[in-house]
């Protein structure tokens, strides 16, 4: 009996010790668990700040102007531009120049009449997809500018502005040479060629030129076979508008009633 009490003893002085020993090695685990996620979240930060690095590493050419940074020395060259006012582009036909080759060879097509984007909705041409975005709300029924002081509505925010300066009556683009103020900064530039004598819209047929689009548009007629007027009283077209309208008015006055 002794010796059976004596090894009860015995094993009851190893076990404080075993639990010991297993609180030891989850302190250990912990330890290392924590020394993982630690390294972990090192290689994270050291990855995020070589991210950081190799962006920025990337817009090496910076504007001494505006702080703005590029990664092609070829774009730095074309926005510096905008603070040097330089214009290479210059068009041949009518003289405007253009800081940028895209803006120059939209307006080349103004002279060449090409209009590769067409509307599906309506067959309309024009020279640019971002003219052509713009015609495409025409055919929507969106209209979500309304004024507040006519109830009319816009489908363009353009449009909407240009409108609200009728009703204020702001003539913000004022000529220098006589006085005259206009809505738009389009109108003003027609109205200077009066003064300048410019004539940027060269016939391809011969040696007349026009302050403006539509009357080259019209002239270009003449040295064609087209007529664009068709009556809808019988099959007869006209090359102008105003022949058609004769036309109607002594031919058709009757039918017309």
């Amino acid at each position: 009996m002794e010796f059976i009490k004596e090894e009860i003893e015995d094993m009851s002085d190893l076990e404080p010790s075993r639990i010991k020993h297993e609180d030891t090695e989850e302190q250990i685990d912990q330890v290392r668990v924590k020394e993982q996620r630690q390294e972990l979240n090192e290689v994270e930060e050291e990855h995020r700040n070589f991210k950081i690095q190799r962006t920025k590493a990337k817009k090496t050419h910076t504007c001494t102007q505006c702080g703005k940074s590029f990664t092609l020395k070829g774009d730095l060259n074309r926005h510096l531009r905008i603070h040097t006012g330089e214009k290479p582009y210059t068009c041949t036909q009518c003289g405007k120049r253009f800081s940028h080759p895209s803006a120059f060879s939209a307006h080349l097509l103004i002279h060449s009449g090409e209009k590769p984007f067409k509307c599906d909705q309506c067959g309309k041409d024009f020279i640019s997809s971002a003219h052509l975005n713009q015609h495409l709300i025409v055919h929507s029924d969106e209209r979500p500018y309304v004024c507040s002081l006519c109830a009319k509505s816009f489908s363009r925010l353009d449009s909407f502005k240009l409108h609200q300066k009728t009703h204020d009556e702001v003539r913000d683009h004022v000529c220098c040479d006589c006085g005259k103020s206009f809505i738009k900064d389009g109108h003003l530039k027609q109205h200077q060629r009066i003064h300048t004598g410019e004539k940027p819209y060269k016939c391809s047929y011969c040696d007349k030129s026009f302050t403006q689009s539509g009357n080259l548009k019209l002239h270009g007629i003449v040295h064609t076979s087209e007529k664009p007027y068709d009556c809808t009283q019988c099959e007869k077209s006209f090359k102008y508008k105003k022949s058609l309208l004769t036309h109607m008015k002594f031919c058709h006055k009757k039918s017309s009633q």
